[in-house]
């Protein structure tokens, strides 16, 4: 691996396959955010049950836990980008036939499942394929940069407007739209993105990869301090109760969970501009326990302007976890790196979920969103202190085995 001055942050787009790529994931991502929102109108207008709504965004991603480590292997052991564009064609039709108006409720639910399934593959293909696409370590860092400042702009659009635009046009035309976002996707892949050989072959086993990664500590350590961000989401999944706790408006509520994915952009930014992969390794640690502190203030009980800003810093903060995301993937082998990345993503969708479960259970217990929040970040902080050592005792001792 080559490492060079640090590029700038739109030093990737130059690459034709990683613009392609890069795309690719930005419109099927809008559209997923449309058709989230759209699920959720149609199946509670339908069902005027907030229960069934529920049920129907939590299959927006519980399906894809299981694919993510029963079905990524695939883009190790299949050419890449056939896996990454016969998935999005799949996920085209499927999401197409959702559309249909009238569509049983039973068979919406059923093809969700599968549309998410197919999705594991097709995320591992494209992350294992643009580390091929980047030998630099910095350039390939900064594609990560870009990617995480994308998806986290579109995250805000959709929290910005999604409601807005399935409400003018519609449900079944919102889920058409993200079926037209996957087959444009599914084309320009094919098209534009080369054609390599499988990087693993038949060798690749099921959860072979998710063997070789726990059998490193240095990755595990990586998997840690990816896990900790189970904590910093609690309050994404608390901004209702804590909007209401503050005496602030139903408007606060938008604002309170845009401000994480605003300070992400942000920070991801500045870290780019600022700060090179070696420099950015040294601060994992810093920042992940920075990250957590900044939710223990909320034993202050701050106002609202004083929370925004603080879950803004904590946001900022927390794009140390494009780092760990791009570490570990250098640090996986090419022939593994769809099954290990699948399970990397898997575990951090899983600590996502508990931690906003807890939080929670927490905030109905104690009866205070705010409590619940301080308590995450007490609790985070407790975890990423001995998880940062673990780091800078690795860190060193990659940097003795290669000599850097």
């Amino acid at each position: 691996m080559t490492t060079h001055a640090s590029p700038p942050l739109t030093a990737p787009l130059r690459n034709v396959e990683y613009r392609v790529l890069w795309a690719a994931e930005a419109i099927s991502s809008a559209g997923d955010q449309l058709a989230k929102v759209a699920l959720s109108i149609l199946v509670y207008n339908r069902t005027g049950s907030a229960l069934w709504a529920a049920v129907v965004y939590a299959l927006t991603f519980l399906p894809a836990l299981a694919g993510g480590l029963g079905l990524s292997f695939l883009a190790d052991r299949y050419p890449r980008r056939a896996v990454l564009a016969s998935s999005a064609a799949v996920q085209a039709v499927l999401v197409g036939l959702m559309s249909i108006p009238g569509m049983p409720l039973g068979v919406l639910c059923g093809l969700l499942i599968v549309v998410q399934l197919t999705a594991s593959p097709a995320n591992a293909a494209q992350n294992a394929i643009t580390r091929e696409v980047f030998d630099d370590d910095e350039l390939y860092l900064r594609s990560q940069d870009l990617r995480g400042i994308t998806t986290n702009t579109v995250q805000l659009l959709g929290l910005a407007g999604g409601g807005l635009l399935v409400t003018a046009v519609g449900s079944s035309w919102a889920l058409a739209i993200d079926a037209v976002s996957f087959a444009a996707a599914a084309a320009i892949v094919r098209v534009w993105v080369r054609d390599r050989p499988a990087a693993g072959g038949e060798q690749t086993t099921w959860f072979g990869a998710t063997r070789w990664v726990f059998g490193q500590r240095r990755l595990r350590v990586l998997i840690a301090l990816s896990w900790l961000v189970g904590l910093a989401v609690v309050p994404e999944g608390l901004a209702a109760p804590l909007a209401h706790q503050m005496g602030a408006p139903s408007a606060a509520v938008g604002w309170l969970l845009a401000a994480d994915p605003l300070g992400f952009v942000v920070g991801a930014y500045l870290l780019s501009k600022f700060a090179s992969a070696p420099t950015r390794q040294r601060l994992l640690g810093v920042l992940a326990t920075l990250s957590l502190a900044l939710l223990a203030l909320f034993l202050l009980r701050p106002n609202l302007p004083v929370a925004l800003v603080l879950l803004a810093l904590a946001g900022a903060m927390g794009a140390y976890i494009i780092t760990v995301t791009a570490t570990f993937s250098t640090w996986v082998p090419n022939e593994l790196r769809g099954g290990a990345g699948g399970l990397y993503r898997t575990g951090l969708r899983v600590a996502q979920g508990i931690g906003v479960a807890i939080g929670g259970v927490v905030a109905q217990a104690t009866g205070s969103a705010i409590t619940a929040i301080a308590l995450a970040g007490l609790a985070g902080v407790a975890l990423a202190i001995p998880t940062a050592l673990s780091w800078t005792r690795v860190r060193h001792a990659v940097a003795t085995d290669t000599g850097l």
